[in-house]
């Protein structure tokens, strides 16, 4: 059975496992385009660390072909 949370009507309370239930549909729509816009700048961001990396051993790769040259 389910019961209404007096503090907030939009979350109610199984009173068999005594959880607390967010039932705001609208809430819940809305936390989970935040997460999806995290997880895309997480994306983006673990991208952008590839590329930077991937720049600095193609740099060192020249470093070091430039050096043979010199000598």
């Amino acid at each position: 059975m389910r019961r209404t949370v007096e503090q907030n009507r939009s979350f109610v309370k199984d009173t068999t496992t005594q959880a607390v239930i967010n039932s705001d549909r609208k809430a819940y729509i809305a936390y989970m385009k935040r997460v999806r816009e995290k997880q895309k700048d997480n994306d983006k961001l673990r991208d952008i660390i590839r590329d930077v990396n991937s720049l600095k051993s193609e740099m060192y790769e020249i470093k070091e072909l430039l050096l043979k040259v010199v000598k």
